[in-house]
């Protein structure tokens, strides 16, 4: 810690004698400063479950409004400092569904986006000194390992520090440890708080961290290199890597891409792998790939069950369908996604389908094989109406399971 302290203390002094500043005073930094904002009005409806055919799920039958507002505040650099702050809030007006009672949380979105209320999502102060950046507090992650899922009305965040170098030629170099997650939701009808990570979970030994180290080179053109490693302690220490390949050639574009996880539980869990492979291919504004992955697990409760990593948004497996994506980590699983889209630039529209498909090798009980059926679209306003945008998608659930998932979502970004 002192060392650290140390080196800290290097790098201001380092700062104030070398670098050049944005603002000449610190009231020009808050003045320069700048803000953003997102007015959101989206409606969920769901019938059925994707990942399970029992009574209960084939009883769900739900519908969800919401509303929310997203502001973001970043001053201009002083010396090389920055802070920033982002706030979210989000207003759940009605949530009908089979699991629902009026005036309680029991809502079949519960977990997702049945929760009302606001939070900072974001508090943090930044420091940079040539190509080194710290980044200390509340904050957004996107990492291949940790990742913060922006597919709900509020985005998961993590409170931590996070360090990034790209001295190294194209390089580029992160360390970070966070120390609390925020989910969407509390489960509970409130928008989700921060929390200690031995609180997510009652497997997470207690006062528990997590620490991620992150590689990503591009000296090789064309090639984008990765290369991740994360733990939480006392539960899962998890390993990524990945090897992208894209090139053009006039109007034709395409790419090769092959990943590698490994996750390996502690106590009595066992060792779960996930690998893949994506083709994608292209000509002018239409664009498809072919994607395929297998997860691998010899243990009943472990492997790469859930998710790939912390946050929702870690989301590894090239297979996987486009809105709801429960259920493509499940141990044991083949998946593959076929993906075609249409970017109508003329008219603001990308257009495009989806068709995933996860079968099971493993007996478990509650694991189905399952179809996913996406069909999705984007659309962004234009003159007057510049800055809103519809997004709107309809995944279908077949083979074992049975329903579907309607999502509409009205953004307004200023």
């Amino acid at each position: 810690m002192k060392l650290a302290k140390l080196s800290l203390a290097a790098m201001v002094v380092a700062g104030l004698a070398s670098s050049s500043f944005a603002a000449d005073t610190l009231a020009d930094a808050f003045k320069n400063g700048k803000v953003s904002g997102e007015l959101r009005a989206w409606y969920f409806d769901r019938e059925g479950s994707a990942t399970a055919n029992n009574a209960a799920a084939k009883a769900i039958n739900s519908d969800i409004f919401n509303t929310g507002v997203v502001l973001g505040y970043v001053t201009d650099s002083f010396y090389g400092f920055k802070l920033g702050a982002t706030f979210q809030s989000n207003y759940a007006a009605f949530a009908d569904g089979s699991l629902s009672q009026a005036g309680t949380a029991k809502s079949d979105f519960k977990a997702d986006e049945y929760g009302s209320g606001a939070v900072l999502s974001e508090a943090y102060v930044e420091y940079s000194i040539g190509k080194t950046t710290a980044k200390v507090g509340r904050q957004f992650i996107s990492t291949p390992l940790v990742n913060g899922s922006g597919s709900r009305m509020i985005k998961q965040a993590f409170e931590g520090a996070v360090v990034t170098n790209t001295d190294l030629p194209q390089t580029t170099l992160a360390a970070g440890v966070v120390t609390k997650y925020q989910a969407r939701t509390d489960s509970a009808g409130n928008v989700g708080k921060f929390v200690t990570l031995d609180s997510m979970s009652a497997s997470v030994g207690e006062g528990d961290y997590a620490y991620t180290l992150l590689a990503i080179n591009k000296s090789i053109p064309g090639t984008t290199l990765t290369a991740q490693w994360a733990e939480i302690v006392n539960l899962v220490d998890m390993y990524y890597a990945e090897a992208a390949y894209a090139g053009k050639a006039g109007e034709f574009t395409y790419g090769l891409a092959a990943n590698y996880q490994m996750a390996d539980w502690e106590g009595n869990a066992d060792e779960g792998t996930m690998y893949g492979a994506k083709l994608s291919l292209g000509f002018a504004d239409f664009n498809t790939y072919v994607a395929y992955t297998k997860i691998t697990d010899d243990n009943t409760v472990a492997g790469i069950d859930g998710g790939a990593g912390l946050g929702g948004g870690a989301q590894t497996a090239f297979a996987k369908a486009y809105s709801s994506k429960t259920g493509t980590y499940d141990r044991d699983t083949k998946a593959y996604s076929v993906d075609a889209n249409y970017n109508f630039k003329q008219i603001g529209l990308l257009a495009g389908a989806r068709y995933t498909s996860v079968s099971v090798d493993s007996a478990a009980v509650g694991l189905q094989d399952r179809v996913y059926t996406d069909i999705y679209a984007i659309y962004n306003f234009t003159g007057a109406l510049k800055g809103l945008q519809a997004d709107v998608s309809y995944q279908d659930w077949s083979k074992d399971v049975d329903g579907h998932d309607f999502w509409f979502k009205a953004n307004y970004k200023f």
